[in-house]
């Protein structure tokens, strides 16, 4: 997995847990995803805004100030598809 790869679907599930507090699963996939940006990218403060349509994911990577953006439809997109899913809201 590439770090713009790592930082999308962090992005998802952490926008998924952020909007399901009580789904386990959801918290423990972010706590997942945190960890291998911080161990295996070594990102260090990770920031997320939303303007103009995209999220803005601002790091720190090897000492230097980087930053990722990501459409907010498709960020949203997984969060979107669970609430769709009977069987996970039940």
């Amino acid at each position: 997995m590439n770090l713009d790869d790592a930082l999308f679907n962090w992005l998802q599930i952490k926008h998924v847990a952020e909007n399901r507090p009580d789904d386990h699963a959801a918290q423990d996939t972010f706590q997942f995803f945190t960890q291998i940006l911080k161990e295996d990218f070594k990102l260090e403060d990770i920031k997320v805004t939303a303007e103009n349509g995209l999220y803005v994911v601002q790091f720190i990577k090897n000492g230097e100030k980087c930053t990722r953006q990501f459409p907010v439809e498709f960020v949203n997109q997984l969060l979107y598809d669970i609430e769709q899913e009977p069987k996970y809201n039940e």
